[in-house]
């Protein structure tokens, strides 16, 4: 059975909505609350599925958490941390890629790890294999099995290592940071991912009482430490949520004050959405996106890794570039398969074709390797309501704009996977005078 939420678009989306902490850093805190020997409290928790399967996870493995959700605090202590039954892991881990994660705090903790088949969303390769590679330098025997992975620590325990990255993965530099920081020695992370996520991770280890120096070329070194204490933190604002209403007002020709937006973790998004036409006022409490009349203007863009234009604004600005005037190009580089939730688009009316072909300044590692990754919007195109299927997250919260932009009624099917990343999405909505309402739940 799948959610259905029925959607009359063709109104603008007005009023004030806050947003809490990035979905992007608080399960990995969450995380990394395993490495220390007392609790630790983690603030601005929003309330969202992968928050609750981290907890889940983090309570098979003897984890007590106290999570006030009206306050979004939450208490987690480890002192009694152990290992879990298989198949409990197995039967949360469908739903998430957290758990490759859980790897390096656990070894440390209690010596070995259990890896099941990880879930997560449809958008092009997350390798296994790599993050299992990492483990492996640190010292980790990996064994492969039917059930799952197995990984175990040496009885001398992990040792720090070299790990060069032939891609700033923000994943892959997780796994390292989290394992390093409790291995032996001095770890060297080249190509590191520094986004303001990771940036936020090594500040909570950094209170846990880890010693960790990020260079400017990208180069991280890890010193470590025998024992890591509890951390008390707040999260930062989720810069991808704040982006995804700034495109639905700028959709809808609406006027959406984003209160908790982050100025600068924003910098190069609102750059671009200043370029396309739309308009945004900063205070101290967080930012109001809006459209301010006239025509839209059609762009040249490329994703990239930060500091470059983040690869989850790219879904939601390309349902505001379909009502831009002109030929938009947008040259996705971060994750191959990222296209796929335009066929719903091009079924509202939108003209978007896609191409195995670099359409950038540069070319990228998905060139030669036959994926559609770049795209050419044509506008601006009228929307049209229609019967549509949520591919993933950051797909199915863009056909969620596109419904509210276009003219009529559509039914937006699986809706629940965006409640994986965006807090109360409905009641937001609702508090934004959308129309929209849940009908029964229909078959899959």
């Amino acid at each position: 059975m799948t959610s259905v939420l029925q959607v009359e678009g063709g109104h603008p989306l007005t009023g004030t909505i806050a947003v809490r902490g990035a979905k992007n850093f608080v399960p990995k805190a969450m995380v990394a609350s395993l490495l220390a020997d007392e609790p630790s409290e983690l603030r601005n928790v929003p309330l969202i599925r992968d928050v609750e399967v981290v907890s889940d996870l983090l309570g098979l493995h003897g984890v007590e958490i106290d999570f006030d959700q009206d306050r979004g605090v939450m208490r987690l202590d480890p002192t009694n941390v152990k290992s879990a039954r298989r198949a409990d892991i197995d039967a949360l881990g469908g739903a998430s890629r957290i758990p490759i994660l859980f790897c390096g705090p656990l070894l440390h903790q209690i010596g070995e790890a259990f890896i099941p088949e990880l879930g997560g969303c449809n958008i092009g390769g997350r390798p296994i294999d790599f993050h299992l590679d990492i483990l492996r330098r640190f010292g980790a025997t990996v064994d492969k099995r039917p059930d799952g992975i197995h990984i175990t620590s040496p009885a001398s325990g992990l040792k720090g290592t070299f790990v060069e990255l032939p891609f700033p993965s923000v994943g892959a530099t997780e796994q390292t940071l989290l394992t390093a920081v409790r291995a032996d020695g001095i770890t060297i992370l080249q190509g590191a991912a520094v986004e303001p996520e990771i940036m936020d991770l090594i500040n909570v280890l950094q209170k846990m009482g880890a010693i960790i120096s990020v260079d400017t070329d990208r180069t991280i070194r890890i010193e470590g430490v025998p024992h890591l204490i509890g951390y008390r933190h707040t999260s930062l604002p989720d810069r991808i949520e704040a982006a995804s209403w700034a495109a639905a007002a700028l959709a809808t020709h609406g006027d959406i004050y984003v209160h908790g937006a982050h100025q600068p973790d924003m910098t190069t998004f609102l750059n671009t959405f200043r370029k396309v036409g739309g308009a945004f006022d900063i205070d101290s409490e967080g930012i109001r996106f809006y459209h301010p009349g006239g025509e839209l203007h059609s762009i040249a863009l490329e994703t990239a890794v930060h500091p470059g234009f983040m690869t989850d604004w790219q879904q939601p600005l390309v349902v505001a570039l379909t009502q831009a005037k002109g030929l938009s190009i947008v040259h996705e580089t971060v994750y191959e398969n990222r296209f796929g939730f335009t066929r719903a688009l091009r079924q509202m009316g939108a003209n978007i074709q896609v191409y195995k072909e670099c359409l950038g300044s540069t070319p990228c590692r998905f060139g030669q390797r036959n994926f559609y990754h770049s795209a050419v919007i044509s506008g601006p195109a009228p929307l049209h309501a229609a019967d549509i299927t949520v591919p993933d997250l950051r797909g199915g919260f863009s056909h969620l704009i596109a419904a509210l932009a276009a003219s009529g009624t559509s039914r937006v099917s699986g809706i629940d996977v965006i409640s994986r990343g965006y807090e109360h999405f409905l009641t937001k909505l609702q508090g934004l005078d959308a129309r929209v309402e849940y009908l029964d739940h229909q078959p899959v």
